[in-house]
């Protein structure tokens, strides 16, 4: 009978796991003054009249610390994906020299910085958001599991370990979010 129990916490500690790499994924997409191709993930680049994401259009390369190399495979698409990358409103000049597009990353400023910090506790807060409605449909799962012969005690164990788990992953959402502060905050 115990094993229900175990697939309910099971299963919330992999979905809250989701969360956090979710939240992982997204803070790689703030820049913190160094270049990183991911900061382009999620760009799409209007080709043949489709919207296309940009990774499938060219290769994205950081040349160095301070430049991006973008390198259309299609060289008809140069001006597409320069003006994708205009039109994002990320803050980037692209440079065209009719084969690859540089982009020089400026260095931030500290008001610029803030910004990202702020952007970066946004995403923390949804991740903790996500990991509090995880607790709760699972807390929800196993208060049905009662109907089904378990004793309030086995209940009251797994809403305990869900509990830990909870825990366990907002810490973990605390202490990303510090070390991405550093790294944004870091001249």
């Amino acid at each position: 009978m115990e094993e229900e129990i175990k697939f309910v916490i099971d299963l919330a500690s992999e979905t809250m796991k989701k969360s956090i790499d979710h939240l992982e994924a997204e803070l790689l997409k703030i820049r913190a003054g160094k270049a990183n191709p991911v900061m382009l993930d999620g760009l799409r680049v209007d080709f043949y009249g489709m919207p296309t994401p940009i990774n499938q259009v060219a290769s994205v390369s950081a040349m160095d610390a301070r430049t991006l190399v973008v390198k259309p495979f299609d060289k008809k698409s140069l001006h597409a994906v320069e003006r994708a990358i205009v039109e994002a409103n990320l803050g980037l000049n692209p440079q065209n020299d009719g084969v690859v597009i540089r982009i020089p990353i400026p260095p931030l400023n500290e008001e610029r910085r803030r910004q990202l910090v702020k952007q970066s506790k946004d995403e923390g807060e949804s991740a903790k958001i996500a990991i509090r409605n995880i607790r709760r449909d699972h807390n929800e799962q196993l208060k049905k599991l009662k109907d089904e012969g378990y004793s309030e005690d086995q209940i009251k164990r797994g809403e305990t370990k869900i509990q830990e788990l909870t825990d366990s992953s907002v810490a973990k959402v605390d202490e990303i979010l510090k070390k991405k502060e550093v790294d944004i905050m870091t001249v």
